[in-house]
């Protein structure tokens, strides 16, 4: 119990605080230190590459040193980039302690698979993993209350996000385990790529690629169809991250139902949420409910990954998360700069429509009985 709270509280700092709290400030950072274009495009590709090697550091690093110093270190990290933001005297140092603040969320998860792993009854872990992986609609939600109470004192928002980082480190040292496995039986290197991790991948990346849609457009989207300012792609937002927290169900799902079920539910939530905002007539109310149709599926698919990587690699839980997590990232690298072309070429409403499509494709990479009955690999449930 206390690990899945701390793990949760873990990923809500990183994710919620340290990655996404930089966007809701950004107009008052903006007009502190007029950020240009180009330091602009610098965090957003720096975040993604640091995000990437991240998190298969993570996962290397877990597997040799254990779940609690790594786990620690993605709390520090959390905390060391946020007060670097609350310092920034200039853009470049501010690009510089965001891509650093940004890299906790790939160092947080493979620990605490790891940890999941070690400590938790396998009947349980599913569920334990998708509480935790739950932290980040927490997170979500958390940062746009400060955000607003902060009004433009972002410094200080941030010190307070710093403060909170460096609270989880203790708490992150006290419950979290400190070695995942003997030191004898540790398996190192590469995966062996078995039919389950490579249906994870091609499915990971489909939903990743179809995110974006949301993601790095939602706010374009509403303004676009609503004219919708500032608070009103808040408000997005907060739909979004409080829906999300429901995706702690993920594993209970799983469970109940199989990954094959619970992928395609999800992904049909998914396609519905992107079209409810992004269609052409949509109105506030159908744009909100679309944004928590959205934060509810995408949370609720990145456990069922999560799920099912754990589940592939079994004695490597770690590199199992890392798998899909990092084929997630690379999905909406190359999708986000599709939609932009979808809009730019054709027109948003073929964009959006496309993008729900694609998410419908990731359920084609279904995990098959023949997965589940092989000697060599886990018994995922399929059914």
């Amino acid at each position: 119990m206390m690990l899945g709270a701390v793990g949760f509280g873990l990923i809500a700092i990183c994710y919620g605080f340290a990655r996404f709290a930089f966007g809701l400030f950004l107009p008052q950072i903006d007009a502190d230190l007029s950020l240009s274009s180009t330091v602009g495009g610098l965090i957003s590709g720096g975040s993604f590459l640091g995000y990437c090697a991240a998190i298969i550091v993570s996962a290397h690093l877990t597997e040799r040193l254990g779940p609690r110093v790594v786990a620690t270190v993605a709390a520090l990290v959390a905390a060391v980039g946020m007060i670097g933001i609350a310092a920034a005297p200039s853009s470049l140092w501010l690009a510089s302690a965001v891509m650093l603040a940004g890299t906790s969320t790939g160092l947080a998860s493979p620990p605490m698979a790891a940890a999941v792993a070690t400590a938790v009854k396998p009947a349980g872990q599913g569920a334990t993993n998708t509480i935790i992986n739950a932290g980040t609609g927490a997170g979500v939600v958390l940062s746009g209350p400060v955000a607003l109470l902060m009004g433009g004192h972002w410094r200080i928002a941030f010190l307070i996000f710093a403060a909170t980082a460096l609270c989880m480190a203790i708490a992150v040292v006290i419950s979290i385990p400190g070695d995942a496995r003997p030191a004898e039986n540790r398996e190192t290197g590469l995966p062996l790529l078995n039919q389950a991790l490579k249906r994870l991948i091609i499915a990971s990346f489909l939903m990743g690629a179809s995110s974006t849609a949301l993601w790095s457009f939602g706010s374009q989207l509403v303004t676009l169809r609503l004219d919708w300012g500032h608070t009103g792609a808040g408000l997005l937002w907060i739909a979004i991250g409080t829906a999300g927290m429901a995706g702690a169900w993920a594993g209970v799902l799983v469970a109940r139902f199989g990954i094959n079920r619970t992928h395609w539910l999800f992904l049909g939530a998914l396609a519905g949420g992107i079209l409810l905002v992004g269609f052409e007539g949509t109105t506030p109310t159908l744009t909100l409910l679309g944004g928590a149709l959205f934060g509810l599926a995408y949370i609720m698919l990145t456990g069922v990954y999560l799920v099912w990587g754990v589940a592939a690699l079994p004695s490597r839980p770690a590199t199992g998360l890392t798998v899909g997590f990092l084929t997630i990232a690379i999905g909406q690298t190359a999708g986000a700069p599709l939609f932009g072309l979808l809009m730019d070429q054709l027109t948003p409403t073929y964009s959006v429509i496309a993008f729900a499509c694609l998410a419908f494709t990731a359920g084609l990479a279904r995990v098959g009985r023949t997965d589940a009955t092989h000697s060599s690999d886990p018994a995922l449930p399929d059914a």
